[in-house]
């Protein structure tokens, strides 16, 4: 018997510092070819959120599930089914004035959490663009947040 253990792809979370070298490397690529390549991940829509740090005050561009949603977008603060939300999610809760870049489109918007009584309308959307967020509402306990990000 092999006492090697076996890894759940479903369950692996690569370190900080290499998720932070891909998302630089999307994000350089996207900007160098202007928006015309690196518009997915693994098949699915990305979309460039730029937003100001919420301690830091600097302007940081992250790449996001797009969610198109009427004339702006939704952003879930999935962090995988994590039980903590991610780092830009509080960025954006103190700072609510975002750029989203999508395939060479820039929205100037406003976002605001979604609220309790809007999630369940919402959350079909979310997981009709991205499947995996229904997986990931059903590893936490977790609420897990979704911004709606409209015009203003």
């Amino acid at each position: 018997m092999s006492s090697s253990k076996t890894v759940d792809k479903e369950q692996f979370n690569p370190p900080k510092w290499v998720l932070k070298a891909m998302s630089r490397s999307h994000i350089f690529l996207n900007r160098l070819t202007m928006g015309k390549l690196f518009n997915t991940l693994q098949g699915d829509e990305v979309c460039f959120v730029t937003m100001t740090g919420a301690r830091s005050g600097r302007e940081i561009t992250m790449p996001l599930m797009w969610v198109p949603y009427n004339q702006g977008a939704l952003l879930v603060a999935s962090r995988g089914g994590s039980p903590r939300n991610p780092v830009w999610y509080y960025n954006i809760a103190k700072n609510p004035d975002i750029t989203i870049r999508h395939r060479g489109r820039k929205l100037s918007l406003r976002a605001r959490l979604a609220t309790p009584e809007e999630k369940p309308a919402l959350w079909p959307i979310c997981d009709n663009h991205y499947a995996p967020y229904a997986d990931y509402r059903a590893r936490t306990d977790r609420d897990i947040p979704i911004f709606v990000c409209e015009p203003y």
